[in-house]
């Protein structure tokens, strides 16, 4: 939550669902390396605690911090979740459109390669797409409903320091 790129879909997505207005796809088969942004977070936090550490040296290279395999997926996997998970939340429905002209030419795969920050930090990704989704879909109902959105982002940070327990 909190996040509002242009031109990015889960921006944009929230704010079709702030606005009321139809949410228009460019390239709904395209497949993406989605994470929550806690994931990419903890691997930098990681890579600074190295980088900071008498071997620091060994550890300044370019780094990925992506998402497993399993969680990428076509944007319209995303769009259908989202909207399904906003619609149990609040009752609310999304129009969304899809137009594949609209927009710049897209690569119909992206993937990001982290097995560099598995092996050489033993960083891994802790959350499940499913649960990463739903988590950008509360914070964003509290954002709506007015409710404090730095206690749901500080409940959501406890929460995802507590996989590092599981």
């Amino acid at each position: 939550g909190g996040d509002w790129g242009r031109d990015r879909l889960v921006p944009d997505l929230v704010r079709a669902i702030a606005s009321g207005e139809p949410l228009h796809l460019r390239s709904p088969r395209a497949v993406r390396p989605w994470q929550h942004v806690l994931e990419a977070l903890s691997g930098y936090l990681l890579l600074a605690e190295r980088l900071a550490g008498p071997d620091g040296t060994q550890f300044a290279d370019g780094w990925n911090f992506g998402p497993d395999d399993e969680d990428a997926r076509e944007v319209g996997w995303i769009v259908e979740r989202m909207c399904s998970r906003w619609r149990i939340a609040t009752g609310e429905t999304i129009e969304v459109t899809s137009d594949p002209h609209a927009g710049p030419h897209e690569a119909n795969l992206l993937r990001l390669d982290a097995t560099k920050a598995r092996d050489g930090l033993a960083w891994r990704p802790r959350l499940d797409l499913g649960t990463a989704i739903d988590w950008i879909v509360d914070w964003t109902a509290a954002w709506r409903q007015g409710d404090d959105v730095r206690s749901t982002t500080l409940r959501q940070i406890a929460d995802y320091e507590a996989l590092f327990d599981a």
